[in-house]
């Protein structure tokens, strides 16, 4: 996909690439999706996350709980080189409660593939 062929079915494929990454259960192929100089605000730690190994220990974390997430409402804009998908997810997991969280990815176009800058994700307020 180049910067001037994509559209928002490729912004959502990426959050579909990101979630299958999640069903690795290796957090190395989800990290793999991040930008080195990515930034993380996870769903379940008060940590910012700012370097590879940092989001990966988040990951490690984050997948022993064997998550599964579904887009429950998205939007996605484009603008030029950086493309940006918001909105609300929910993730389920083994024998716990489903969490629903607001949700941000930032991509950018590396030139090779689009890849995460910024991700944010908390959960929402009960």
């Amino acid at each position: 996909m180049t910067k001037h062929e994509i559209n928002d079915k490729d912004i959502l494929a990426l959050f579909e690439q990101w979630n299958s990454a999640l069903q690795t259960g290796l957090p190395s192929e989800v990290v793999a999706l991040y930008c080195q100089d990515a930034v993380l605000l996870p769903t379940i730690s008060n940590d910012v996350r700012r370097s590879h190994s940092e989001i990966e220990d988040y990951f490690e974390l984050f997948l022993a709980r064997k998550p599964v997430g579904k887009i429950d409402q998205c939007s996605v804009r484009l603008h030029g080189d950086i493309a940006i998908n918001s909105g609300v997810y929910t993730f389920s997991f083994d024998n716990e409660p489903d969490v629903q969280a607001r949700f941000t990815f930032v991509y950018r176009n590396t030139g090779n593939r689009w890849m995460i800058i910024e991700h944010h994700s908390s959960q929402m307020p009960e």
